[in-house]
């Protein structure tokens, strides 16, 4: 892969019950994500952060502008965890992931992903009987199995207690180190998202835009030192005080 280049000129979509008016959810916005970069798009909710992901996984192709994923004119492949794990509650935790393959599954991938995720000794079980943050790990690895040129992570960690987030996020960090992905992963968490990223894009409310584009500096190792990623967040806002009241 290349760099894929984003260019959205223009995104609107008709309000619930006001066929007549739309929304504009995206305007003018521009990005380049460079190739294995692990970038956390953050901004306000409700800004359209949804939206774009949406669009750069091919679900959504009503807007103007392109999207250039980079791939030479072949369609990459995508991974895609969404904010709700959308597993299947008739499968298994083995048989969800099993799913996403058109031909045999790979066990042995499949039993090195479970053993990331600290998942082998519930890989039989029914996802109502996973806590939520069982579920979300499950989803992760369904969207790292199928080797993705890229993968798009929409709040994966939202709604979850702040120990068990730690936990998956670390979990996730040390799966993508081991296994390299382009990423683009959304959140309106600042910690999380200097926690994990190479480059934060800070994006404005609707329509939005992007304000900001951000190198993160902190070595791979000190990212799990919470004094070490607080004391760049707060110089961070201190720098670029046009993204305080995106959070």
């Amino acid at each position: 892969m290349s760099d894929i280049r984003i260019r959205i000129d223009n995104k609107t979509f008709a309000l619930p019950n006001a066929a007549d008016q739309r929304h504009h959810a995206i305007a003018e916005l521009e990005l380049v994500v460079h190739p294995h970069q692990f970038v956390c798009l953050v901004g306000p909710s409700g800004c359209g952060k949804t939206t774009l992901l949406n669009m750069i996984a091919g679900l959504d192709r009503h807007y103007d502008g392109r999207i250039d994923m980079g791939t030479a004119g072949k369609n990459p492949s995508i991974g895609y965890v969404f904010q709700n794990p959308r597993l299947l509650p008739w499968l298994s935790v083995r048989q969800n992931i099993e799913v996403v393959f058109q031909q045999a599954p790979p066990a042995a991938l499949i039993d090195s992903l479970l053993d990331s995720m600290q998942l082998l000794d519930a890989q039989h079980q029914y996802p109502e009987r996973l806590s939520l943050g069982m579920q979300r790990r499950v989803a992760i690895i369904r969207a790292f199995a199928i080797d993705p040129d890229i993968l798009l992570m929409d709040e994966p960690f939202v709604s979850l207690d702040a120990p068990t987030a730690r936990q998956v996020r670390s979990l996730l960090y040390s799966l993508w180190l081991k296994r390299p992905h382009t990423v683009l992963f959304v959140t309106h968490d600042l910690r999380e998202a200097i926690a994990l990223a190479d480059r934060l894009i800070f994006l404005s409310p609707s329509p939005m835009r992007v304000i900001s584009d951000i190198e993160v500096p902190i070595a791979r190792d000190r990212r799990h030192d919470e004094a070490f990623t607080e004391s760049f967040r707060q110089q961070l806002l201190q720098n670029h005080p046009e993204i305080g009241g995106l959070l």
